[in-house]
């Protein structure tokens, strides 16, 4: 344990990466809040309330004066409000990433697809998988439940094909109807999906964007379509047949 002299001794940024550690472990609850009430007031700071919402401020304070390296979700692998088992069963979707660079946005998409029940993921090219300790972390304990296998031959998937991807070709997102069953193609964050794997689609949609950029996060993306994915589920309306 530092003695008051040798952490006033260090400098300012030294201090806060321990004020950081500290409360992490604190909000994790595996830290002593009485520990850091010490370093608290070696270094000046008002006392900060003992919740969470007032912990996590206090630790993003010495995260950006520690100058730290790190992600703005960083406090949500210990806390995770609201989580729950879901018994709701995975729509017969596959979801095929293609040469997705990214571990954070591979992640954030099996997060995505966990929270939606949307089906399989399947990793081609260079995607990387559930071994990447960045994929397991970013996606916030929804791994374990969510099917991802290599693929290697795009053919072994259902039809149709539904590409994503800022093509002169595309439909608008919100113009299409999904059908029960397909494969959602998506691509590499900064070519997109490859000639050959849009040659291969049945239809390709497009997000409606109104700002200068084309295109936005593969992750944030994702997101988008998987809503509106499950709002056709929900909200397609029922034709009965007559005669």
């Amino acid at each position: 344990m530092l003695s008051e002299r040798k952490f006033t001794s260090l400098p300012i940024c030294g201090q806060h990466k321990i004020g950081a550690q500290l409360l992490r472990e604190v909000i994790g609850k595996s830290g002593n809040l009485e520990q850091y009430r010490m370093i608290e007031k070696w270094m000046g700071l008002p006392p900060v309330q003992d919740c969470f919402e007032a912990l996590s401020d206090r630790f993003h304070t010495h995260v950006r004066e520690g100058f730290l390296d790190l992600p703005e979700y960083e406090l949500l692998e210990d806390v995770r409000l609201g989580d729950r088992i879901s018994d709701v069963p995975f729509a017969p979707i596959s979801i095929y990433l293609d040469n997705l660079r990214s571990a954070h946005n591979v992640g954030s998409i099996l997060r995505t697809v966990e929270a939606f029940r949307l089906g399989k993921v399947f990793l081609g090219g260079n995607t990387p998988g559930l071994d990447n300790e960045k994929v397991q972390r970013r996606s916030m304990g929804a791994a374990p439940f969510v099917t991802v296998e290599r693929c290697p031959d795009l053919s072994l998937l259902p039809r149709p094909f539904i590409a994503i991807e800022t093509s002169e070709n595309a439909l608008p997102l919100y113009d299409y109807t999904f059908p029960k069953s397909f494969t959602l193609l998506f691509g590499n964050e900064e070519y997109g999906l490859s000639k050959a794997l849009l040659e291969q689609a049945d239809q390709i949609l497009h997000i409606p964007l109104l700002g200068m950029k084309n295109s936005i996060n593969v992750g944030c993306a994702f997101a988008i379509v998987a809503a509106e994915i499950q709002r056709n589920r929900v909200h397609v309306p029922i034709v009965n047949k007559t005669g």
